[in-house]
Order: C-alpha cells, then structure tokens, then sequence
C-alpha cells in the first residue's frame, strides 16, 4: 500500500484547524486504498493553534505535528516538513482551506500515470483586492523573464512531490530560501491541474503588503542576477548621456560661444547621479546580504516539540 503525506504549514491558523481535519478526514475515508500520514508544522504561534493541533492529534493518530521553537518563515516550516515525512509522496497545502481537499484525489491520479510535480494552477485567487491581484500577477511576469529557472505565474505551494522531489528539495538547505523556485530548478516531470483558489475558512492572512513585498524582493535576488545587470547597464546609459551632454555643452561654448548656463539643471543631474548610485549600492547590499547570511552555515529551523513520527 503506498504511504501520501499532507505538509500543512500553521501560523495563527486556530479558527481552521478543526475544519482542516474534518476536510482531510473525508478524503482518507475516500482514498482508503492509500496509507495516509498528515503532518501539521506549527510554526511559532502566538494563538492556540499548536493547542488545537495537539487535539487532532489526539483524536486521530494519522495526525502527527511539528512545533517549531519561533517563527521561521513558511519556507522554512515547509523544509521541516519535507525533513520528516516518509510517504511515498507528499501533498503541500495551505491550512486556511484555500487549497481545495478535493482536487488532491485528482493529484494522486496523475502522479500515479507517472508524474513527480503535479502542481495546481489557479483559475482564480478568492477574494482578493485588484491591486493586489495587478501586482502579483505583473511580479510573476517580470520574475518570469530574469529568473535563470521556470517560476509559473499563479502557480504557489499547492501541490503533490513524488518522493524524489521530496529527496531533492531537502538536499538544499540554503537560508534563503525561495521554494517556488527550487520546484522549478529540481526539473522532473511535470504537470498542472487547474483549480478555484477558495476564500480563507477564517482568520486574517498573515502576508501584508510588507511581507510580500520582501518575499518579491527575495524571490527576484535569490535566483537571478539580473537586477546587477540592470544597474550596469543603467550606469553605462547614465555615463553615454552625460558624455554626450558634455559634448554638446563644449560645442555650444567653444564654437558657438554661448556661455555655460543652467544651475538648476546641474542640480538635477547631481539628484540624478547620485539616486543611481544609491539604488546601485543597494542593489549590492541586497545581493551581500544574502552571502553574508549563507556563510553562517545556520540552521533552517529549530524543533520545540514533535509527536507522531519516526525519530
């Protein structure tokens, strides 16, 4: 009998638990032709997430959870749980029941024709505002063009790893990290599965503006040097037009005889200049900072707690 596993990262998720194992439940009654394994990863709660959690696990063995000892990051909580599952393959999904439970029987199915990444694909985010739905959807095109790896556009961590994928994604253990990315660098076979994003079963989202703008900004430095490219190439146009100006201005002066003018556009220029260089150097920085962080060889993560696995 093969063995799913189901990795469901947890934050401040305390309102949905209890509907997230009713939801699971029915789908191992109706997949019972599989083992099934279900691994809750809190991953430092404030709320009484990890409590609720502890209430499935004793209700139903099939739960086993992971409690982290802060908050790390979904990316990071994601790793746990790639580290500790032992099914044959693993299920990733959201625990506010935006990923729908029943698509996952159309996963298994196509994993079972032999893909290793079926991945889900929205057909629509749920209720989200306009602007935030323009500025995913227009940061996904540009990461799509810089990346150096295959980043699909509305394509997130809902989907079904065959074992070799699992395998693959724990063998890389940078800080930084950026999992939609590393689905598409590990390659293997691939295919979508197209599915309505539902709305949060409760609770608030803890992404704001704030955080996804930062996971943009470690999305586009973590694995394209494009924005380094960017700037040199911005600094050669800067210089060709300020070669160009001066080569005007002497005309003018020299052949002309138009005395040398223009104060406020000096300024301008000067404003100009040094707003490049500032964006250059942080550009820099970004890209440093990230070195700096991977030469401390850290852990991902720390376990405060776990129960209902192999050690």
């Amino acid at each position: 009998m093969k063995k799913v596993s189901i990795i469901v990262p947890c934050y401040n998720e305390e309102s949905n638990i209890q509907s997230l194992q009713e939801s699971i439940t029915r789908l191992m009654q109706q997949e019972s032709t599989y083992e099934w394994e279900i691994m809750l990863i809190d991953d430092g709660s404030s709320d009484q997430t990890l409590t609720n959690i502890k209430a499935v696990r004793a209700q139903d063995r099939r739960f086993s959870y992971i409690a982290l000892s802060r908050n790390f990051g979904k990316e990071q909580a994601m790793l746990a749980g790639f580290d500790h599952v032992t099914g044959d393959c693993a299920i990733v999904m959201d625990a506010d029941l935006q990923h729908p439970v029943d698509i996952i029987p159309q996963m298994i199915a196509l994993w079972e024709q032999g893909y290793d990444d079926v991945y889900g694909k929205r057909d629509s985010r749920g209720k989200e505002s306009p602007m935030r739905r323009i500025l995913t959807l227009a940061y996904y095109r540009f990461l799509q063009r810089v990346a150096n790896v295959d980043i699909l556009p509305n394509v997130g961590d809902f989907r079904l790893l065959d074992r070799k994928c699992v395998d693959a994604l724990r063998q890389l253990r940078e800080s930084q990290r950026y999992t939609k990315a590393l689905y598409g660098w590990i390659g293997f076979r691939k295919k979508e599965i197209r599915f309505n994003q539902e709305s949060r079963h409760g609770g608030t989202s803890s992404f704001n503006y704030r955080k996804l703008f930062g996971l943009a900004i470690e999305g586009i430095t973590t694995y394209t040097t494009a924005p380094l490219r960017i700037s040199t190439i911005l600094g050669l146009l800067v210089s060709l037009f300020a070669f160009i100006y001066m080569c005007y201005v002497f005309f003018k002066t020299i052949i002309v005889g138009e005395p040398v003018q223009g104060f406020p556009t000096l300024i301008i220029v000067l404003l100009f200049l040094g707003g490049v260089q500032l964006i250059s150097l942080g550009i820099i920085g970004e890209y440093l900072g990230r070195i700096f962080h991977e030469t401390k060889h850290r852990p991902s993560y720390f376990i405060q707690e776990k129960e209902g696995m192999d050690e």
